[in-house]
């Protein structure tokens, strides 16, 4: 069995990093050895059952012995660097802890030979990294919000520095895991496949909620579009029932088509202006949770504007959708994607969710959490690991309809998919999406069901 020896200093960050890492990631059988002042260790150790061992140099937890002491803003590197050796995956890899000064010639990576074993000496500190990226406390220490109360993402680190569009725990671990290989690893990792998570948050029903809808929709396309013919469309649509955004067959069959499942995350009554644009008890609504069951998808939950950081708001609407749809609701998503570490995540924990995709950004596609694995999260407050598990975000189409990109730049708009796909592709990790059901309005963009079915295609 693998020897992890550690330092007698948060204990409980550094068994949750350990246990994600070697548990949930790789899965390999360990045995965790906490220095009780004899061993005199100073650095994280993995002996194998061989006898050679890998030493990552400890440049962030042993500045900060006490409890929760780490927690401060002014220890959230000022700069990144970028490094490669031969063990690294990509052609380089990111440095969020560790000591510049002390790089050596081979980048990083110190071998040694101690009588007849092997040894090698990272002086990148993966561990410090990869519990930075997992927990998000930068999001809890930086107090700087947009206008809807959100961590503003240009102070991430991952954003400054541009590599939020790299899966650099992913990149982290594969490193490990090349190292522990050369020396001799004996182990198999756990095996996985590349996975599509297909998600849709309905923040609206229909489109044609009234005459009135009809008559301020008309008169912008006569009088702002001057479009004669879109005018017709959608007075047709109107009176032969075929609202633009009752598309929830239309994604079933696509996904089936992928062989996957969609979940569709319905809201229930919030207390905000952003929220209540349907009930939940309506026939329509009812009707279209009754047939995803029926068809094998999955019915879950959009939490309103305000239920992000309140477990009574929350609570009333998960028993408001499971009584209405009849049904347990197990996932789900916050409204405009708002969310406090770590706020929100205890209150989903101790709601009995079993997971959540909220952890991605509004104006960037990528990896906010760094990875592309569901992983267990952990309150950085409480300094335990939850039974909540994270499954990050890493598209959602308004981001690239938007902010980065254009629905008219069809290629642009696939070209960063790809992109992602690619590096979730290789390491086999889980690809989730996010498509709101407004946002495949025949009448206007036309071109949108298109450009879905060619996203799903890609991915």
């Amino acid at each position: 069995m693998i020897k992890i020896k550690i330092p007698n200093n948060n204990i409980k960050e550094r068994e949750y990093i350990i246990d994600i890492i070697f548990g949930e990631f790789l899965g390999l059988s360990y045995q965790l050895i906490i220095d009780n002042g004899e061993l005199k260790i100073n650095d994280w150790i993995i002996e194998l059952e061989n006898g050679n061992s890998l030493i990552v140099k400890d440049y962030f937890f042993n500045k900060y012995p006490k409890d929760l002491e780490y927690l401060n803003i002014e220890n959230i590197p000022q700069k990144v660097e970028f490094a490669k050796n031969e063990f690294t995956p990509e052609d380089d890899i990111v440095v969020i802890f560790g000591n510049a000064k002390e790089v050596i010639e081979d980048n990083y990576i110190e071998k040694q030979q101690i009588t007849n074993h092997k040894s090698l000496i990272t002086r990148i500190d993966l561990f410090a990294s990869i519990f930075f990226m997992l927990t998000r406390w930068e999001e809890y220490v930086i107090k700087s919000k947009d206008n809807h109360g959100r961590f503003l993402e240009s102070e991430a680190l991952a954003v400054k520095f541009g590599f939020v569009n790299r899966p650099i725990v992913n990149e982290y671990v594969q490193m490990l895991l090349n190292m522990l290989n050369h020396l001799g690893l004996k182990q198999k990792t756990m095996s996985r496949e590349y996975k599509l998570t297909v998600t849709h948050d309905v923040d609206y029903d229909l489109l044609f909620k009234s005459p009135s809808v009809l008559i301020r929709r008309v008169g912008a396309d006569l009088l702002k579009r001057k479009d004669l013919p879109l005018v017709a469309k959608t007075i047709k649509a109107y009176f032969s029932n075929n609202d633009p955004y009752d598309v929830f067959d239309f994604f079933m069959d696509e996904s089936e088509k992928m062989g996957v499942k969609s979940h569709f995350f319905f809201m229930a009554k919030g207390s905000s202006e952003y929220d209540n644009n349907y009930e939940s008890n309506s026939d329509f609504i009812k009707s279209r949770a009754e047939k995803i069951k029926k068809r094998g998808h999955i019915v879950g939950i959009h939490y309103t504007y305000n239920a992000f950081n309140s477990k009574e708001q929350l609570k009333q609407e998960i028993a408001e959708l499971e009584a209405n749809f009849d049904t347990k609701i197990e996932c789900g998503r916050n409204h405009y994607l708002r969310f406090e570490v770590p706020t929100s995540w205890q209150i989903l924990d101790e709601l009995g969710m079993k997971w959540d995709s909220t952890c991605g950004y509004e104006g960037h596609v990528g990896f906010r959490c760094g990875v592309c694995y569901e992983f267990s999260v952990f309150d950085i407050l409480k300094r335990k690991k939850l039974n909540l598990k994270e499954r990050p975000l890493l598209v959602m189409e308004t981001t690239l309809l938007y902010f980065q990109s254009s629905g008219e730049k069809e290629d642009e708009f696939l070209g960063l998919i790809e992109d992602i796909k690619n590096k979730t592709k290789k390491y086999n990790g889980e690809f989730v999406l996010l498509w709101h059901n407004n946002n495949l309005d025949f009448l206007r963009t036309p071109k949108y069901r298109e450009l879905y079915k060619k996203t799903l295609g890609s991915i």
